[in-house]
């Protein structure tokens, strides 16, 4: 297959998962969460019950737009796993290259809309936080190997990290905040940096 077919195919697929997201949404919106079944929401979309699964683990996931690993998300972390930089960095290199592929802050307005009226679909989001952050640090065994506390220091970067994120997050939507994703992060990163760093006593 040549390398513009498969962009376009892959192209199709991100068309298809938004479409089952929005239309997710709208149903959700309109009857309720309990109000409609996968077929029903299939059936909207024009898709069949097995289309629907390739995307989504359930029907959760859609509402909130959680599908499968996308492509290009799975080159960037191929790419984290195989550098040899500064660890700190480079995760964080990746976090930004995940937040600019996807850009949350664009669904941030329905996510909310939706969480307000089906308070009980926060548990579904947190689980799935819960397994990218699991994710995440398997990448860094994978990268890093399994000696001696590798999980636990995959566990304290992966929790850090997100820490960091959240409060940007934070800044960019309640305080409207003019600044990219990036330089939130990055300087909240280098403040961190100066917290943990090893303080000098006097003789």
């Amino acid at each position: 297959m040549s390398e513009s077919a498969d962009s376009l195919r892959e192209q199709r697929k991100r068309e298809t998962s938004r479409a089952l997201t929005d239309t997710a949404r709208r149903l959700t919106a309109e009857r309720g969460f309990a109000g409609f079944t996968v077929e029903e929401l299939c059936a909207e979309v024009g898709v069949s019950r097995r289309t629907f699964f390739n995307y989504f683990e359930s029907k959760e996931n859609a509402v909130f737009g959680f599908a499968a690993i996308d492509p290009r998300q799975e080159v960037l972390e191929e790419d984290f796993t195989a550098r040899t930089g500064d660890l700190l960095d480079d995760f964080i290199a990746l976090t930004i290259a995940r937040f600019d592929l996807f850009n949350p802050l664009d669904d941030a307005p329905a996510l909310f809309a939706v969480i307000e009226q089906e308070p009980r679909l926060i548990k579904a989001a947190f689980e799935q936080i819960a397994k990218n952050e699991r994710r995440d640090m398997e990448l860094i065994v994978r990268r890093t190997g399994d000696g001696d506390d590798a999980e636990l220091r995959a566990e304290v970067l992966v929790h850090s990290v997100g820490a960091l994120v959240r409060l940007s997050m934070d800044q960019l939507l309640h305080d409207h905040s003019t600044e990219s994703f990036s330089d939130l992060v990055s300087r909240r990163l280098g403040v961190a940096r100066t917290v943990y760093a090893p303080t000098q006593k006097a003789d």
